[in-house]
């Protein structure tokens, strides 16, 4: 029976310390092991920056992609292989930046998969420069003056795209976060989970004890979670289109809360026949084999490359 060290490497791990990787790293790794999936039937895709480094970390298929493609690369995962569990992980700035057409488009097919961001609102990997997610207005150490430019709903923007599960967790409640990341892997669809993050070497405005409310008159946590106050993100019958505009509608409301007061949980949930469902019914053949047990041989490609000679 597997253990938590079944999932762990003996790859050195450089990250700074107080990262709010860590945390993420574990709550993978936990929700691996609460769900017993073997290694092997578990794959990792990862894009570039600090959080690419995750693979390396997780004892099962890894892939460290090209930045901002790890969605398409992990598509590919998922279409030719249904029987692997396919995380896909990915900073604010690889995922939103240079990957936000990817993002938008693999939430509208709604592949079966989870991706997971790693939020800290600035580029780690090359020394703090804003990141999408950072608020307009808001200048961390290394950055010259305040950014201009609005930033980025990531939780608003997943469900415009089309994701069908929609959530956001906080690294450094790691219980939390494996109870969400859990729920993102076990629904059929596109699941998306924006994770909020420290990063203690260049962002010294969203800091462990800024999300813990030390600033504040109250000393109360910003963070609170949506479940514990009643709001229910899930749709019930989603053959009602207004059911579930109207669920849409209020995740979108729900997001667009952030300062003193900030909710995690689960957003937006619903249910529609996958990219795969879809396939399989446009290809038969799919609906006995999946690409990965196909033999791509079968077919005779001599008459193919006499025309090309």
């Amino acid at each position: 029976m597997p253990e938590l060290r079944t999932y762990r490497t003996q790859v050195h791990n450089d990250w700074c310390p107080g990262c709010g990787d860590f945390g993420i790293v574990n709550a993978i790794q936990m929700t691996l092991l609460e769900m017993q999936l073997e290694p092997h039937r578990v794959a990792v895709f990862s894009g570039i920056g600090c959080s690419g480094k995750t693979p390396h970390f997780i004892n099962a298929y890894g892939f460290h992609t090209l930045h901002g493609r790890v969605l398409p690369i992990a598509t590919g995962a998922a279409l030719a292989n249904p029987g692997l569990t396919v995380v896909a992980v990915g900073g604010d700035g690889d995922g939103l930046g240079i990957g936000a057409g990817h993002f938008v488009n693999t939430g509208r097919r709604n592949v079966d998969f989870t991706y997971v961001l790693y939020d800290n609102q600035v580029y780690g990997l090359t020394k703090g420069q804003a990141s999408p997610t950072l608020p307009k207005g808001i200048k961390t150490k290394s950055m010259p003056t305040p950014s201009i430019v609005e930033g980025v709903n990531p939780i608003a923007m997943a469900v415009a795209s089309g994701y069908t599960f929609v959530a956001r967790s906080y690294a450094l409640d790691v219980r939390h976060l494996k109870q969400i990341l859990r729920a993102a892997i076990e629904h059929k669809g596109s699941a998306f989970v924006d994770v909020l993050q420290t990063c203690p070497t260049y962002n010294d405005i969203n800091t462990k004890e800024w999300y813990s409310g030390d600033d504040l008159p109250t000393k109360a946590p910003r963070l609170y979670k949506l479940e514990e106050t009643g709001f229910d993100g899930r749709v019930k019958d989603p053959t009602k289109a207004e059911e579930v505009n109207a669920k849409k509608g209020s995740a979108l409301l729900k997001s667009f809360e952030w300062g003193d007061k900030i909710p995690v949980g689960i957003f937006f949930k619903t249910e529609f026949p996958t990219y795969m469902d879809q396939l399989a019914e446009r290809m038969p053949v799919l609906k006995d084999k999946p690409f990965v047990e196909q033999d791509v041989y079968q077919r005779d490609v001599a008459p193919l490359f006499e025309e090309l000679t």
